[in-house]
């Protein structure tokens, strides 16, 4: 059977892409949510935060670091059971949004932490001298003030986002890497269109979040 031409690939490129930016796109939203709730506990919970609590601190921190230092490839598979029982297969765009889920939001966890602490202590005291309680003072002032690090770590995870989803491919998780890894992988030319289109993506997504984190500036 001959080969697949790269200028024949482009239907199934197109499908795989869609995949792609399905998975990227809701575990991203998941990442965000999860991630700066993680952050903010980090943070709230440290010795110098809102509300000290050191073993709540030190646990959560443990288990952060914990699948950070994991590879994702042997997350990928370590979760297969899991991802299985939450959405009833480990196969397909759907099922790898657990396991990309799952590893980005420690990442996003720690750059929410680090974007809380830069926040000027000044600030957060002249919340509490008004009178402000911590929900208040995270809403209001350090969520605010630390906008501009959030967005530009935002964009970090998204990018990290759409690499996870390639090495999903490996294990049947769909989109582009599931295409150029597993259906293409003796095709070189086809394999490139697969590698164009992700990099264009990531390039897409950088220079949005470049440009939001600019204007954010300058408004200031």
């Amino acid at each position: 059977m001959n080969k697949l031409q790269w200028y024949e690939a482009f239907p199934e490129v197109w499908e795989a892409t869609l995949e792609t930016l399905y998975m990227v796109a809701v575990s991203f939203v998941l990442t965000v949510v999860g991630g700066v709730l993680v952050g903010i506990v980090l943070q709230l919970t440290s010795p110098s935060g809102l509300w000290p609590r050191r073993t709540l601190n030190t646990v959560l921190g443990v288990i952060v670091n914990l699948f950070r230092s994991l590879p994702f490839l042997i997350l990928l598979i370590a979760l297969i059971g899991f991802t299985r029982f939450i959405v009833g297969t480990a196969i397909g765009p759907t099922a790898a949004i657990v396991p990309l889920t799952i590893g980005a939001i420690p990442f996003f966890g720690r750059i929410v932490e680090s974007a809380l602490r830069e926040v000027p202590r000044g600030r957060v005291e002249a919340a509490q001298a008004m009178g402000a309680t911590n929900a208040q003072i995270v809403r209001k002032v350090l969520l605010p003030e630390a906008l501009s690090p959030l967005i530009a770590g935002a964009t970090l995870t998204l990018v990290l986002l759409v690499g996870y989803s390639a090495m999903a491919g490996v294990i049947g998780g769909g989109g582009l890497g599931d295409f150029a890894i597993v259906y293409q992988r003796f095709n070189t030319p086809v394999l490139l269109l697969a590698v164009v289109v992700l990099i264009v993506m990531v390039q897409i997504m950088q220079s949005i979040g470049d440009l939001m984190v600019r204007r954010l500036a300058h408004r200031r």
